[in-house]
């Protein structure tokens, strides 16, 4: 049997429930002040517009594209392309660029499609960012006006997309030819990588987008930091594209899964729990992570200094 409690004991008891009681109050009191607080507030972005000459060669009166006949999309003709890498011809080829089977590399059929002929720039982004009042984190628009945008997580670049095909479909100032694409059913949209693939290297099976050879003068890679888009002139690249090698890897539409390639697959499960095909290497890649068959894989919410992306116009 218990002996009875003290007076000194029982003082203590009081003390210690009273704290208890101060302590429960408190974090009451705290956790009613957070749910009344947003989750996640994100800090405002404030972006200035540039100056007409810090996007030279580009239309300021059309959310910064291009300005040439098509704002900036190039047409690549349907047809099919040789996707993968033969570790025969090209030694620094990765396993997954191989596909099944006794080929490394298959014949792929890609309808025609329209992509743009630069990564999406600061500027381009920035559009964005100031019409539909999206929070991007604070380092996306620091860099200058013409450089290509990074920090762009998955969905951020894919809702780029869907503002800007409503922008091109609204506009007056929209080339016909693009506007009747849209009008059929056509999207802006992130390339597949398939169609991708096909833009980098064209129709010839070529190991980078200018030839079999690594060339530091036709793209950004092995340096310390991005350059403005379209920095290295490349006559020889497929379909007159330029930074497809280099600069920022690039965010494609098709989930991250080993050959064959299915175009089914690109169009079901986009809101699955995945990691997303990305392109094409970056400025401070080496030459193996610049051809136009390499492959890597990201979760959707990676945001890195070294990711960007560009933009399609596609049948889907």
């Amino acid at each position: 049997m218990a002996p009875p409690p003290t007076e000194q004991s029982r003082r203590a008891v009081w003390i210690g429930s009273a704290v208890l009681a101060a302590l429960v109050a408190i974090v009451v009191a705290v956790l009613i002040q957070a749910r009344s607080q947003p989750v996640f507030s994100a800090p405002r972005v404030e972006y200035a517009a540039p100056s007409g000459d810090q996007v030279a060669g580009f239309r300021p009166d059309a959310w910064f594209l291009p300005s040439d006949e098509l704002l900036g999309f190039v047409e690549i003709p349907g047809g099919s392309f040789l996707m993968g890498s033969d570790p025969a011809r090209d030694p620094l080829a990765f396993d997954n660029e191989r596909w099944p089977g006794a080929s490394p590399q298959a014949a792929v059929q890609v309808p025609t499609f329209y992509i743009a002929r630069y990564e999406v720039t600061v500027a381009q982004f920035g559009a964005f960012v100031t019409e539909t009042g999206l929070r991007p984190d604070e380092r996306t628009l620091r860099a200058p006006a013409n450089h290509p945008v990074a920090m762009i997580t998955w969905p951020e670049a894919l809702a780029y997309c869907r503002w800007l095909e409503s922008a091109l479909r609204q506009s007056q100032r929209t080339p016909a030819r693009l506007k009747e694409r849209l009008e059929n059913g056509w999207h802006v949209a992130l390339p597949s990588e398939a169609e991708w693939e096909k833009a980098a290297r064209g129709a010839d099976g070529r190991i980078y987008p200018w030839g079999d050879q690594p060339r530091r003068d036709r793209a950004n890679f092995g340096r310390a930091a991005p350059m403005p888009v379209g920095s290295f002139p490349c006559a020889e690249c497929a379909f007159g594209l330029l930074d497809m090698s280099g600069n920022v890897w690039e965010w494609t539409r098709s989930p991250y899964q080993p050959y064959p390639f299915d175009p089914a697959d690109d169009r079901s499960h986009l809101e699955a729990d995945a990691l997303w095909v990305m392109r094409g290497g970056s400025f401070a890649d080496a030459e193996r992570n610049v051809r136009a068959a390499i492959r890597g894989g990201a979760d959707p919410g990676a945001r890195r200094p070294f990711i960007g992306f560009r933009v399609a116009i596609s049948p889907m």
